[in-house]
């Protein structure tokens, strides 16, 4: 019998799919971050949102 294929399984999986709308500026501002920190956008927005909830 063969190995499955496919994604490994990871830890916590990322299951839910959320759509933002932005302005363009904000959108460029981003883009830039995400460039410099080598990031991508769910990666800066997730981040973005664990510092805000870690703020109180």
């Amino acid at each position: 019998m063969s190995p499955r294929t496919g994604r490994p399984k990871v830890a916590n999986p990322k299951r839910n799919d959320l759509k933002v709308r932005m302005d363009d500026e904000t959108l460029e501002q981003l883009d830039a971050y995400c460039q410099a920190n080598s990031l991508t956008r769910a990666e800066a927005i997730r981040q973005g949102i664990k510092l805000l909830l870690t703020k109180k």
